[in-house]
């Protein structure tokens, strides 16, 4: 079972620097990034490291045995962070569209990413009871 976690740590840290250097890239006021990197980001990087963090954390979850209530929020949060990296997408195809970055969305983005990651990070190194 050490494989399993390991594999879930992996797929979390992937998808979570992912989404942060896509919503930094959102959120830049200099020259707008380059479209095809960020769909390629998005698509290639982010998406499969959240399907690979989701579907681990899933098996983790049912091979584990009983859980706490923390868990409960954990999974709430993460329903954010999926969320959030819907939202990041609809982002990048914004950006593709219109050719500009997407400043304020991509700093908002940005704030809910960070606040999300650091809050899944306290509770599962805390599990408060």
């Amino acid at each position: 079972m050490p494989w399993l976690k390991l594999l879930h740590l992996a797929a979390i840290v992937v998808w979570g620097g992912a989404l942060l250097y896509l919503v930094l890239a959102l959120a830049s006021r200099g020259e707008p990034p380059r479209r095809p990197l960020l769909r390629a980001l998005f698509t290639s990087v982010a998406t499969p490291a959240a399907l690979v963090a989701i579907g681990s954390g899933t098996a983790v979850f049912l091979f584990m045995g009983p859980h706490a209530g923390w868990l409960v929020v954990k999974l709430a949060l993460v329903a954010l962070l999926v969320l959030g990296h819907a939202l990041a997408g609809l982002l990048v195809l914004r950006v593709e569209r219109g050719g500009v970055a997407a400043v304020a969305a991509g700093r908002a983005l940005l704030a809910w990413t960070l606040l999300w990651l650091a809050a899944i990070t306290w509770l599962v190194l805390a599990k408060p009871a």
